[in-house]
């Protein structure tokens, strides 16, 4: 019998497991990607292992995050990572260069290979054949290290594309029509294949759409074959000889199908991407801003469809129309194109190339009044404005909202627009991408540390007896931005735990931090911890005394942050247990270690309600083992000797 993608994907890069879905596996990790917001992190993290060198084919440090330069503190990380990529043997991708997840797939996706990231949208290099994971920061320092990713083996789900897309609908409306169906939970422990005769409407740059916002639905990542469509990507790029073909021939253990010529304009309302329904539905719905770009809508499609839109009108006096070019390199094709001209004349203020405010680092939207942005992601106050109104959008929708004030069906204005396409050779621009030292020199490179970069936290192993309050209760889809904070606020300490502590939780709870004084426990309801990747949602939390998390269910990546810091994440055996604990409710569990090492049942005691809870865990032995030793830093240290 033969292989779907992802299954000739996983069967290539194989170590160590079976490929049955729920077995831990290990896969031999070909690449690595680091962003600013979270590669600082990573930089450290290798610093605290005594990594000398990336043993990954290629590693790849972008800095798209955190662009806005206040003050010292980010252009100061932006020195710290320059010098950890000249210590480590790190690609460096200059400030501006472009967004890590479209630059990464125009200058280094190779077709049949693996990429771990730092990112949660790393998976968008699925869009090139490859299989491409994010995880937590810590994860990807021990690819960097030369260690296999361990994670969970995926169920492989098969969704069958037929048709073609209609005018004034787009890949982005592809993808949430998936979110539509099938909500934030339903890609998880599953890797997410598309296949079928509707592959061919659909470009590269169109199909890194579909597989970036794979993440919002949970999904472990997201595969396409290696077709026509890359060999035709990767030619513009010239880059024709990194090219080989990757198709499909096998089945899929959970299946689904899309006729395209079905879907129509969606968009997610506030404030989460499972939140869709029809663009007419909503119409009408008055809009103050409007964000064009972003690691979700890279492709120069994307810009030149809005700018046939609005060419020759200008944009509602209501409306901030806001353009992020994705990459430098697609910048100036836009600009030969004549692109670039026809959005400016509309009114659109275009900024530099970066992710800006899709993690709310800038382009923060006024309180309550209506953003419409081709992003990936709506929580909560993601955008920097802590009461803000964001709706998720494709390219057409956007503009011809631009255009109104309004909400509007792009349908309206689908017909007859003059999009200008897109060069068969692109504009390559390496001249941003700063190579790997020679090892000799490397080995004398120093780690430039600024005023805002500090160590990372000692971390005490697991105690026989956890007891303490229950600090904060939560319900379902608690999200990494929630627990760490995005924004110009928090983001600029990111490599200063103790200080980016302050903020933890304060989306929920301001008074969290301040009562963060000893151990303690979090109650949450399903799908906690969803979205961002960022490391920070566990360390911070930790430093603060969280030892446990009791959940319904957690996001796959916090998860394994959790264990990777330390912190046990455990399932209630009965949902309904959540409801019986109540916000200050003291909980003891004795014999934790025990507990643990001893099988997946922990037993967890209300005292102040005289209730016990029958909770369990998904940790593997190796998981164990860490979170018994505080995490997987002092596990290693203790294997090394360098440990207590």
């Amino acid at each position: 019998m033969g292989l779907n993608v992802a299954r000739q994907l996983v069967a290539a890069h194989l170590v160590e497991g079976e490929m049955r879905p729920g077995a831990e596996i290990a896969l031999r990790i070909d690449q690595t990607l680091t962003q600013d917001a979270t590669g600082t992190l990573v930089m450290q993290e290798l610093e605290a292992l005594g990594v000398r060198r990336t043993q990954a084919e290629v590693s790849v440090q972008y800095v798209d995050h955190n662009l806005l330069q206040a003050d010292e503190r980010n252009a100061e990380d932006h020195e710290f990572l320059r010098s950890a990529c000249r210590r480590y043997g790190i690609w460096f991708s200059k400030p501006g260069n472009g967004v890590s997840h479209p630059t990464h797939m125009q200058r280094f996706g190779v077709p049949g290979q693996t990429l771990v990231g730092s990112d949660s949208h790393t998976c968008a290099a699925g869009s090139l054949g490859m299989l491409a994971i994010g995880v937590g920061g810590l994860e990807v320092a021990l690819a960097i290290a030369g260690e296999p990713l361990r994670l969970r083996m995926p169920e492989i789900w098969g969704v069958r594309l037929t048709g073609s897309p209609r005018p004034g609908v787009s890949a982005k409306d592809v993808i949430l029509e998936m979110l539509r169906r099938h909500g934030v939970k339903g890609g998880l422990h599953r890797i997410i294949e598309y296949h079928g005769p509707g592959l061919a409407s659909l470009t590269a740059m169109d199909r890194h759409v579909i597989a970036n916002m794979g993440a919002e639905l949970g999904a472990t990542t997201t595969v396409f074959p290696a077709d026509d469509a890359v060999r035709e990507f990767l030619a513009a790029e010239d880059r024709s000889a990194d090219f080989h073909e990757l198709t499909a021939d096998g089945p899929y253990d959970v299946t689904d199908e899309i006729d395209l010529d079905a879907v129509e304009p969606l968009i997610a309302k506030p404030s989460s991407p499972g939140n869709v329904v029809p663009v007419r539905e909503v119409a009408g719905e008055p809009v103050s801003q409007v964000v064009i770009g972003s690691s979700a809508n890279p492709g120069f499609r994307d810009y030149a469809v809005a700018a046939a839109i609005v060419r020759g009108r200008q944009t509602s006096d209501a409306v901030s129309f806001d353009v992020n070019p994705s990459s430098r390199q697609i910048f100036a094709d836009l600009t030969r194109a004549g692109v670039t001209f026809d959005l400016i004349a509309a009114g659109a203020r275009v900024h530099q190339a970066g992710c800006l405010g899709c993690i709310g680092m800038g382009q923060a939207p006024a309180t309550g009044r209506n953003s419409l942005r081709t992003m990936p992601r709506n929580f909560p106050g993601r955008s920097g404005t802590r009461e803000d109104s964001v709706w998720l959008c494709s390219p057409e929708t956007a503009a011809a909202s631009a255009l109104t004030g309004k909400i509007t069906d792009p349908m309206s204005v689908a017909d007859g627009l003059d999009v200008v396409a897109a060069p068969a050779t692109s504009s390559v621009n390496t001249d941003m991408l700063v190579p790997p030292l020679p090892e000799e020199l490397a080995r004398q490179e120093k780690l430039v540390k600024g005023g805002n970069i500090a160590s990372l936290p000692d971390f005490d192993p697991l105690p026989d007896k956890v007891s303490g309050p229950v600090l904060l209760k939560v319900g379902d889809d608690i999200s990494t931005d929630e627990i760490s904070p995005a924004g110009a606020r928090a983001l600029p300490y990111r490599s200063n735990i103790p200080k980016l502590a302050e903020f933890t939780f304060t989306q929920v709870d301001p008074q969290y931090p301040e009562r963060a004084d000893k151990s303690h426990f979090v109650v949450a309801g399903g799908n906690y911890g969803q979205g961002s990747s960022r490391e920070h949602a566990a360390i911070t939390p930790r430093f603060l005394g969280l030892r446990a998390v009791l959940a319904k269910s957690f996001a796959r990546i916090h998860w394994q942050n959790l264990a990777n810091f330390g912190i046990v994440a455990l399932e209630f055996a009965d949902e309904g247990d959540h409801d019986r604990i109540e916000q200050g409710d003291e909980l003891a569990v004795t014999d934790f270690r025990g507990q643990l090492a001893g099988g997946a049942e922990i037993i967890v005691r209300n005292v102040t309600r005289d209730q016990d809870y029958r909770c369990t865990h998904r940790l593997s032995e190796r998981q164990v083992e860490a979170v018994l030793a505080g995490g997987v830093i002092p596990q290693l240290a203790n294997r090394t000797g360098d440990g207590s």
